[in-house]
């Protein structure tokens, strides 16, 4: 049997990739095993809180007049709850999406208001994450291109995090508060 160690030192140290593959192994380091054994511990727990939050938002945008759409799996009038009730019963996750009346403008200012919810392209964070795809991770396309991509100027994307969910809605109503 190879030494894991051994191995992992000869990639570190410029070893060539799988000649079949192509990959490479990275090494990884004690500090980083910890850190994502402690993370996999709360996990389980993370993730109801994830799908709880994101489920209040859900309904929270669902009845907000400067919303035009909402499209998180776990509404009961998602298309797709039958699956979610099935396959996953602690919860839909944390993503979510919803159009802003307004399209770019508006989208572009409900962003820029936030000030709790972070202005991330990543999801599945512990905190609250939002993006507007139009004028950021999708602005080198032109509008007639975006929307292939699934990207309309309305569409605002969120990445529902672990916080309490009243700092949570008081963010996001606030920011609504500066669209006109």
């Amino acid at each position: 049997m190879k030494s894991l160690k051994r191995e992992t030192l000869l990639i570190h140290e410029g070893q060539e990739p799988d000649p079949a593959t192509g990959a490479r192994a990275v090494p990884i380091y004690q500090t980083t095993s910890f850190l994502f054994l402690q993370g996999l511990e709360t996990l389980h727990l993370r993730m109801i809180r994830h799908a709880e939050n994101a489920l209040a938002v859900a309904h929270y945008l669902k009845r907000n007049p400067k919303v035009s759409w909402v499209n998180y799996p776990g509404l009961p009038d998602s298309p797709e709850k039958d699956k979610v009730d099935r396959y996953l019963p602690l919860g839909a996750g944390g993503i979510l999406g919803f159009g802003i009346k307004g399209g770019l403008e508006s989208g572009r200012t409900f962003i820029d208001s936030l000030s709790l919810v972070s202005h991330l392209a990543n999801v599945g964070d512990a905190k609250t994450l939002a993006i507007h795809p139009a004028t950021t991770t999708h602005q080198q396309l032109s509008a007639e291109e975006q929307p292939a991509t699934g990207v309309t100027p309305d569409f605002i994307r969120m990445s529902i995090g672990i916080e309490h969910i009243d700092d949570i809605l008081n963010d996001l109503e606030q920011a609504f508060d500066k669209v006109s």
